[in-house]
C-alpha cells in the first residue's frame, strides 16, 4: 500500500510539473516550430502518405531496398543535400484537438505507472532522502538518454528539442523522487 501511495503522490507531482514545464515554460515546446503554407503540406501528406496512419520519414525508401547498392548509392546521391523530415501521420486528425481530457489522463496514469516502477526501486534499498532523490533523477537521465538521445542520432530531432527533454525529465524526476522519497521515509519512520 506504501509503494501504491507514493506512486500516487509521484504521478502528481510529475504531472503538475508537466503542466508547469508546457504551460508556463518552454522547456516542452523548445525546439517546435509552427510551419507555414499548412494546408499545402497537409494535402501533400494526404496524397503520399498511402500507407495510412504511421510514422513516415521523408526522404525514405522500402526496407527491402537496402540490400540494393546501385538503389542506395543513387538515393544518396539525389537526396543527401535536401531537407529530410519526419512526420507522425494521422489521417483521422488530432483527437486533442477537440478534447485534451483522455490525453491528459492516458499522461497521468503513464506518469503514475512510472512513478511506481521508480517507488519500487527506491524502496528496494536503505536509502536516505537525498540518495533517493538523486537515483531518482538518475533515472530521469536513463529515460532521456535511452529514448531521446537515439532521436536525436538517428531521426534528427532538434538539439533545443532533445535539451528540452532533457530538463524535463530530469527535473520532473528530482521532483517526483522527492515526493516519493518523502513518502517512502515517513512511512518507513511509522513502521519502527
Amino acid at each position: 500500500m506504501r509503494l501504491l501511495i507514493a506512486a500516487i503522490i509521484g504521478g502528481v507531482v510529475l504531472f503538475i510539473w508537466g503542466a508547469v514545464a508546457h504551460m508556463a515554460l518552454p522547456i516542452g515546446e523548445m525546439g517546435m516550430k509552427v510551419a507555414v503554407e499548412q494546408d499545402a503540406a497537409l494535402s501533400a501528406l494526404q496524397a503520399s502518405a498511402t500507407q495510412g496512419e504511421g510514422v513516415y520519414v521523408i526522404p525514405g525508401f522500402a526496407p527491402e531496398k537496402m540490400s540494393d547498392t546501385a538503389f542506395i548509392d543513387a538515393f544518396t546521391e539525389k537526396y543527401k543535400a535536401s531537407p529530410a523530415a519526419l512526420v507522425i501521420y494521422q489521417p483521422g486528425g488530432n483527437p486533442a484537438l477537440a478534447s485534451m481530457v483522455p490525453n491528459l489522463v492516458k499522461q497521468f496514469v503513464s506518469g503514475t505507472l512510472a512513478a511506481f516502477v521508480v517507488a519500487w526501486i527506491l524502496a528496494l534499498g536503505v536509502f536516505g532522502f537525498g540518495r533517493r532523490v538523486l537515483i531518482a533523477g538518475a533515472l530521469g537521465l536513463f529515460c532521456w538518454l535511452a529514448i531521446s538521445v537515439p532521436y536525436w542520432n538517428w531521426y534528427l530531432f532538434p538539439a533545443k528539442f532533445t535539451l528540452g527533454a532533457l530538463l524535463e525529465q530530469v527535473i520532473g524526476w528530482l521532483l517526483a523522487g522527492a515526493a516519493i522519497a518523502w513518502w517512502l521515509g515517513r512511512s518507513e519512520r511509522r513502521l519502527r
